[in-house]
């Protein structure tokens, strides 16, 4: 995936403002070179947003990666080196960075998940609790993690909640509703047995079994006998996902894929001045 050139340069407007008054200290015809680490164990993602940076700076920035997105790294290990123009290396250190540690926490966290159900047949799915104005770079961190996106908004298919049946009517209203207007998939999310055996009747493609405990989740994928696909969604964690997964339900679905992160520890140093 390649990011939209116009959203790093807002990210650079935001952090540049009307100029690097510090950078701005060093001779405009200086070179120099500069290493990326990490400080702790990762999965690697978000290289793409992190050259856009610097391309947008300055087109006299090389930068060598010496792994790729998707791939796992030890601490201390050397993510890439770059060598240019040192007011471009310089200015576009904590944007480059910042983008880069969000992204690979959120593919770290994904494999830690993917990691967890591996072997059960079930698939791990992001939810739209994403960063504002990374949306579609999470999700790619998330696939790069060994997840699978959801939806990517409300435009891409119909999750019909609470507060929609209520407005409907019934589940089955709201879902002939959703039928009659859009060829998209449809889901719906229920609360308790006798909700879902109202959505079974209603013949969505989807359930999502919300915050169901693990006896109910047996008894739903019995009751289900393959007709629908169904999600399990609502506390759920690492030391509870495999369970929930041996359940025998299809997905399920994790907020914290994209809004619970901590961001990986990275660091830039400026190996050498040149000039």
């Amino acid at each position: 995936m390649q990011p939209n050139p116009a959203e790093i340069d807002r990210y650079l407007a935001e952090d540049i403002g009307a100029g690097d008054l510090t950078a701005n200290i060093i001779p405009e015809q200086i070179q120099a070179s500069a290493t990326v680490v990490t400080r702790e164990g990762m999965v690697l993602c978000g290289t793409a947003w992190f050259d856009t940076v610097f391309e947008r700076l300055s087109p006299q920035v090389a930068i060598e990666w010496q792994c790729g997105d998707g791939d796992w790294l030890a601490a201390e290990a050397v993510l890439c080196r770059l060598s240019g123009p040192a007011r471009a290396l310089l200015t576009g250190e904590r944007t480059a960075l910042n983008l880069l540690q969000t992204l690979s926490a959120t593919a770290s966290v994904a494999r830690e998940y993917a990691n967890a159900v591996a072997g059960t047949g079930c698939k791990v799915l992001d939810t739209r609790k994403t960063l504002p104005g990374l949306r579609l770079a999470q999700k790619y961190a998330v696939k790069c993690g060994g997840c699978f996106n959801h939806r990517i908004g409300l435009f891409d298919a119909v999750l019909i909640k609470e507060n929609h049946i209520l407005a409907a009517g019934s589940i089955a209203d709201a879902v002939r509703a959703a039928r009659s207007r859009a060829s998209v998939p449809v889901e719906v999310e229920v609360e308790n047995l006798e909700e879902f055996e109202q959505a079974l009747a209603a013949k969505p493609d989807r359930v999502m079994l919300d915050n169901f405990s693990r006896a109910d989740l047996v008894k739903a994928v019995g009751l289900n006998r393959g007709r629908v696909e169904l999600e399990a969604s609502g506390n759920i964690t690492l030391d509870n996902i495999r369970s929930i997964a041996e359940t025998g339900v299809d997905f399920i679905s994790i907020g914290a894929l994209t809004k619970n992160i901590k961001a990986v520890d990275l660091s830039m140093r400026i190996d050498m001045r040149i000039g």
